[in-house]
């Protein structure tokens, strides 16, 4: 399957997996100079980029990379960015700093991924009533915890 990557300005890259077998696409900021993002402070980055997959029947999903997480408390504040199929606007990627210390984004910098993942377009149906399981209605925590 194919993703083109359209440059809307350009100084925009076009993604590119870090080694062959990486699941995701590291979208990098496409900013002019630096900008800090402060503790609890959500900035949005753009990546300059627009995309079209060859089909309509996945999703672009981003997530954040996981060593600006780990090592600096980075995160998206919305856990995971969703990209429909049929969106050809900008990618932007919010991202939050929940680390004690700020953090400064450079120009260029691979900020996080995007996988691609098939998707399955449900029939949504109403009923009064559902199947009984032996789970049924009991929620979070209500496997145990170990």
């Amino acid at each position: 399957m194919k993703l083109t990557f359209k440059k809307l300005r350009e100084e925009a890259v076009i993604p590119a997996s870090a080694t062959k077998q990486s699941a995701g696409l590291d979208l990098r900021a496409c900013i002019s100079e630096p900008k800090t993002i402060n503790p609890g402070e959500i900035v949005s980055f753009p990546t300059g980029l627009a995309v079209c997959p060859e089909r309509e029947d996945v999703v672009m999903l981003i997530f954040m990379r996981s060593g600006l997480g780990s090592k600096f408390g980075l995160t998206l504040p919305n856990a995971v960015g969703v990209v429909d199929s049929d969106y050809r606007g900008e990618i932007s990627v919010p991202i939050i700093n929940l680390g004690k210390e700020p953090y400064v984004m450079m120009p260029g910098e691979r900020m996080a991924q995007l996988v691609t993942l098939p998707v399955i377009f449900p029939e949504v149906c109403e009923a009064q009533e559902l199947p009984e399981t032996e789970r049924g209605t009991r929620g979070f925590g209500s496997s145990g915890r170990m």
